[in-house]
């Protein structure tokens, strides 16, 4: 799904089966996926996403071979026409003020009457455009409203899961994160991630600030409630509209020396309720790897990031989905390294100096094949025989194996050359007896010896609701049916299949998360 414009991906779009109240969201490149059977059954379906207008598309016009491309205008506004008196002038709504009216609404506008949503559950990592680590599930979500806690009140269903192995797994990056470098290690470089028990599912709800409006979400929102206003600074952009709603665009940041927050906040201009909130959290520390202004205008390097959508229903807002991502750095092992050592020793004639034959020779074992141009000499190695240093003299470089000739012209060396070579010939070398530096080298890629690198991924944990329940109740199911949320998901959780199963589907995505 294109804009029909720029050709830009639509991204978190709604795409809902006309008349059955089921649906998914699109993926990071517009794309989604229907089940078949629905395209038998004649239905249509309507795509409709922020500022753009809504369409109807028959599903039975879609290819079931290729890939099918469908483009979303972008929506157009006519101011109606009004009269102005000269004695009567209405009052424009500052932006804060706008905010106040929609948090003033929320019991208002949201339900408080226990419901449950079914959807897509999904968490995943993204190396540049490659989708890591890909789990999925479709939930059920027992909520018993918004004067309830969310934490300790709603309830999961688990109709099904799965770890996707059609796609990359990375032993390294599903590691749980790690604040104290100790080794290969998972961290999120200026923030702290709260695991919450380990509930991969806990962690994406809390950091629903509009559900939670009452509770501590996330920096620096806090409490959406009582302290959004009060840490913000507000200003009003273009407006815009989902489907026939016309909202208020409003903007709002934050700014301290390490840390920078972007917001907006998507309300009707008819009863104030929250459509869309969005939020990102940079490092004002570190520049991001394009070096290009985002959708904020920030060049910095983004920490976190939580989309939020609501959608109208039964007169009320229910969650449409939920996404939130966060920037980790995965320390990575050298590339380069020395893998092993070996002691040869023959008679046949290796190296001649001005004074001996040399009969023994170290023969270095690297990881990658070496940069030549980055040996040049024995002082670029150390070898150490029970914490004495052997005088070399001479080497070789081979692809990634470099020999080294050590001197043989004094009592001393000799002895230990010696001692050396019956140890190897008897009981075998080890770190304690021999051990080897070597620096200053690099492989053919550029890899420098034994330097640790680091590498960004997103980590994506997201909610997409497909089926709304009203008035849901969990009495038909014991206890022990419901989701541990302390446990993660994947990981010996119970499971509950209905009869209905089949109307649910995982909108799995692409491998590469193409444009």
């Amino acid at each position: 799904m294109l804009d029909a414009k720029t050709l830009e991906p639509i991204v978190f779009a709604s795409i809902r089966i006309k008349d059955r109240s089921l649906g998914v969201i699109s993926n990071l490149d517009g794309s989604f996926k229907i089940p078949i059977k629905y395209r038998d059954y004649g239905d249509v379906i309507e795509i409709s996403s922020m500022g753009y207008r809504t369409v109807e598309v028959l599903i039975h016009d879609l290819s079931i071979y290729v890939t099918n491309t469908i483009r979303l205008q972008p929506a157009v506004f006519e101011l109606p026409e009004t009269i102005v008196s000269a004695n009567r002038k209405r009052k424009e709504l500052r932006p804060k003020e706008i905010v106040q009216k929609a948090i003033d609404a929320l019991l208002e506008n949201y339900p408080t009457e226990p419901y449950s949503q079914v959807g897509y559950y999904r968490d995943y990592q993204l190396d540049n455009r490659d989708y890591v680590n890909l789990n999925e599930a479709i939930l059920e979500v027992y909520d018993q409203g918004f004067r309830a806690t969310d934490s300790s009140t709603t309830k999961v269903l688990i109709y099904n899961y799965k770890e996707n192995r059609d796609f990359r797994r990375d032993t390294l990056a599903r590691k749980p994160y790690n604040y104290s470098f100790k080794g290969e290690a998972k961290i999120i470089d200026k923030g702290y991630l709260n695991s919450y028990g380990g509930n991969e599912f806990t962690i994406l709800s809390v950091h629903n600030a509009i559900r939670n409006y009452k509770i501590n979400s996330y920096s620096f929102v806090h409490r959406f409630e009582t302290d959004l206003l009060k840490e913000h600074k507000f200003s009003r952009e273009d407006d815009s509209s989902f489907g026939e709603e016309l909202l208020y665009t409003i903007r709002f940041e934050r700014k301290l020396p390490v840390h920078s927050a972007y917001g907006r906040l998507y309300i009707s201009k008819f009863d104030y309720s929250i459509y869309k909130m969005e939020y990102a959290v940079y490092d004002e520390t570190k520049t991001n790897s394009t070096g290009l202004a985002d959708k904020n205008g920030s060049i910095k390097q983004p920490i976190f990031e939580v989309t939020t959508s609501y959608r109208q229903q039964n007169n009320k807002m229910y969650l449409n989905y939920i996404s939130f991502n966060n920037v980790f750095k995965l320390w990575e092992p050298p590339k380069l390294k020395l893998d092993y050592v070996d002691l040869r020793f023959d008679r046949t004639l290796l190296y001649k100096s001005s004074t001996n034959l040399k009969k023994r020779w170290f023969i270095l074992t690297f990881s990658e094949f070496l940069n030549a141009n980055y040996v040049q000499n024995v002082k670029q190695f150390s070898i150490y025989f029970k914490g004495k240093k052997i005088a070399l003299e001479g080497l070789l470089v081979s692809d990634n194996k470099v020999i080294l000739y050590p001197k043989a012209t004094s009592k001393k060396q000799i002895q230990m050359l010696e001692e050396l070579q019956f140890i190897a010939q008897n009981e075998g070398l080890n770190e304690q007896i021999l051990t080897v530096e070597a620096k200053n080298l690099q492989d053919v890629n550029g890899n420098k010896i034994g330097e640790w690198t680091t590498k960004d991924f997103h980590q994506f944990r997201e909610f997409f609701v497909q089926k709304l329940k009203p008035n849901g109740v969990t009495e038909a199911y014991p206890e022990s049916s419901f989701m541990n949320r302390r446990k993660p998901i994947f990981k010996g959780q119970p499971i509950v299949k209905p009869e209905n199963i089949g109307d649910y589907w995982m909108n799995t995505p692409l491998k590469t998360a193409k444009n």
